[in-house]
C-alpha cells in the first residue's frame, strides 16, 4: 500500500513595515472590492507570508465599542486552521505590544487617518 504524505504550508510571520503598505493596500482593495482605502484598512502590523508572497495581514482597528482590536485580511489562500493560527499570533502580538497605537484608541485613530491620507493621495 502506498502512503501519500501531505506537506502543510509553513507560513512565515513578520512585522509590517511602511515599505509593505502599498502591497497591503492592494490586498485590502481586492478583498474588500473597493477603489480607495478607507478607515477599515486600519494600521497593519503583522504579515503572513508563503515563501515571499504576502497572503494575509493583521491590521489594528478601533471597533464599534471604541476599543482597539484587529482584523485579518487574506487572499483566501489560508485554511480555517491557518487563519486561527494567524489570529492567535496577532492576538499575542497585540497583547505584548505597549506602544501607543496598541494602547490608546485616540492615537490609533489618528495614525489610521494619517495612513489613509498617505495611501490615497488626492
Amino acid at each position: 500500500m502506498e502512503t501519500i504524505t501531505q506537506h502543510q504550508k509553513q507560513f512565515q510571520y513578520a512585522e509590517a513595515y511602511i515599505s509593505d503598505m502599498l502591497m497591503l493596500k492592494n490586498i485590502f482593495l481586492e478583498t474588500q472590492h473597493l477603489k480607495k482605502a478607507d478607515h477599515s484598512f486600519g494600521l497593519p502590523f503583522l504579515l503572513a507570508k508563503n515563501d515571499r508572497e504576502v497572503i494575509a495581514f493583521a491590521s489594528l482597528i478601533v471597533n464599534e465599542k471604541e476599543k482597539i482590536s484587529f482584523k485579518i485580511y487574506d487572499k483566501n489562500s489560508m485554511t480555517e486552521a491557518e487563519k486561527r493560527n494567524f489570529s492567535s499570533r496577532a492576538e499575542r502580538y497585540c497583547r505584548n505590544n505597549q506602544t501607543p497605537n496598541f494602547q490608546d484608541p485616540e492615537q490609533l485613530k489618528s495614525s489610521i487617518s494619517s495612513m489613509i491620507s498617505w495611501l490615497n493621495p488626492e
